[in-house]
């Protein structure tokens, strides 16, 4: 289970790097775009793609059926938290630079960690602790650094909030996840999950007036092929190896996205967006002090 378990998490690292690249390519072939419609298509199509597994798997559709009431109450609270955490950071990627949402979007370690030790019981050491003093330091240089510069860097005050924000809804969505997925199947726990923030956002989307029904077809297959890659082989992945890694584990694997993203922001050349001086320090900051708030930690559950 441990081979297994670092296999899924390599291939889902992969995957949710190119979820940044396909929105900034979305947002740059057709501005007009709402970043909150993005939102609701990729997790709407994600739960379409899970939906034949549950309809045509009979364990699944029991156990959906038997699922107590109070594990179905946490899972709606996490789907409501995805949502939050779709809209906020995808939004973001209309503000600010790749680089600098995606690392803070994945600084949920920051949180993650804390609450881990005091409510999973999976404690801090005096490294743990520094890393987390250490992140916090390069999220201040990040954000702070970006906004002095004004208009010379892609980076705003607000997508970078957005990206903060965005981070902390999906600290939450790692810890709630870890503890659901000890009683319940990947299968049945995604598609509640979801099923129910997609429904949160189509909520969203309708009392801000986005339009749902503007984007063209290219936008739908873009979108289509987001939540093939990023939500099926991305979150859907990430979510089975829950249930046999810690939370910090879970939450500090994740520091491949903004690496992966980054490079491919860089590299791909209808995007091609260089980090500022203080994206590539405060992002390094960050990242290594993430690595020490999960350190010692990376031991696997079967």
């Amino acid at each position: 289970m441990k081979n297994k378990a670092y296999i899924a998490l390599f291939i889902s690292i992969v995957s949710v790097s190119f979820a940044a690249i396909f929105i900034t390519t979305l947002l740059n072939l057709y501005p007009e775009t709402e970043p909150l419609s993005i939102a609701f298509y990729r997790l709407f199509f994600t739960a379409l793609l899970i939906m034949p597994f549950v309809l045509f798997h009979s364990k699944t559709r029991q156990e959906i059926i038997s699922i107590p009431r109070p594990t179905f109450l946490i899972m709606i609270a996490i789907g409501i938290i995805l949502a939050a955490h779709f809209a906020l950071w995808i939004t973001s990627l209309k503000f600010t630079s790749v680089a600098s949402s995606v690392i803070l979007v994945t600084a949920h370690p920051i949180l993650v960690g804390p609450i881990s030790h005091y409510f999973l019981k999976e404690r801090l050491s005096i490294v743990n602790t520094t890393g987390i003093i250490i992140s916090v330091s390069g999220v201040t240089i990040l954000v702070t650094g970006n906004f002095g510069l004004g208009s010379f860097t892609l980076d705003s005050l607000e997508g970078n909030i957005l990206a903060i924000l965005g981070g902390a809804a999906a600290g939450l969505y790692i810890l709630g996840g870890r503890k659901i997925r000890k009683t319940v199947s990947v299968g049945s726990y995604a598609f509640i999950v979801y099923s129910i923030g997609t429904i949160v956002l189509l909520a969203i989307c309708l009392f801000y007036n986005v339009p749902l029904n503007n984007l063209s077809l290219d936008a739908y297959i873009i979108i289509f092929l987001m939540a093939i890659v990023a939500g099926i082989f991305g979150h859907t992945l990430y979510n089975w190896s829950l249930k046999h890694i810690r939370a910090s584990v879970a939450s500090v694997v994740l520091l491949g996205e903004p690496l992966g993203s980054t490079l491919l922001a860089f590299a791909l050349p209808w995007i091609q967006q260089t980090p500022s001086y203080y994206t590539i320090i405060g992002g390094a900051i960050i990242l290594s002090g993430i690595y020490l708030t999960a350190r010692n930690s990376d031991d696997f559950n079967n």
